[in-house]
């Protein structure tokens, strides 16, 4: 009888694996099924850790941005910006193996295996505003939109290379992912209003 418990649990878990590409403990726990299913799924081949404390069903397709999707899951307080901004806009030709997040001062740096992070502290309206979440394996990820991150560029220019900073600039333009006002807008928002001045003028003009 508790074989056909423990089966029928196990069932429970995958047909939610199923729906949720990226499970936690905590999704089991928010439906009432034991946690300690997930090791032993994992011991029958029947599901993956792909990262600490984050299951998979084995050979599920992996979206392009799963990693955001793994950080999105581990630090629920930080927005995915700069070069794994870019990435997800499809914006220049950067192709960070790091991904990079941005969270609030004093947060202790979310300690992960996998994948690499590199973390940039924002505040205030620097880290509130221009959040736009998408979903990525069934994950919602917050990612700072295009405008707010080629001002971002600007401001970081120092870590990342003014030479990144334009080429955001001018692909986002020519992609037309960019406007003048909300580049402005962000520009102020992170006090780079001077140093984008000449640049916006010349890919505006």
């Amino acid at each position: 009888m508790v074989h056909g418990k423990n089966s029928t649990m196990e069932s429970a878990v995958l047909a939610l694996a199923e729906r949720q590409p990226l499970l936690r403990a905590r999704d089991l726990t928010a439906q009432a099924l034991p946690t300690v299913v997930l090791s032993r799924l994992v011991a029958a081949g029947k599901l993956e850790r792909v990262a600490r404390g984050v299951y998979s069903l084995p050979g599920r397709p992996i979206s392009e941005h799963r990693s955001l999707a793994e950080v999105a899951l581990r630090a629920p307080r930080g927005v995915v910006c700069l070069l794994s901004a870019l990435r997800v806009h499809g914006i220049g030709t950067q192709a960070p193996f790091e991904v990079w997040l941005a969270i609030p001062p004093h947060t202790p740096t979310p300690r992960l295996d996998q994948p690499a992070l590199r973390v940039v502290r924002m505040s205030g309206p620097a880290l509130t505003e221009g959040v736009e979440p998408i979903d990525i394996d069934g994950v919602r990820v917050p990612v700072f939109n295009a405008n707010k991150t080629v001002a971002d560029c600007f401001k970081y220019r120092n870590k990342i290379g003014m030479d990144v900073a334009l080429e955001a600039l001018r692909d986002g333009w020519a992609q037309r992912k960019l406007t003048i006002d909300a580049l402005w807008h962000h520009a102020a928002v992170n006090r780079v209003a001077n140093v984008m001045r000449p640049y916006l003028e010349s890919v505006t003009v």
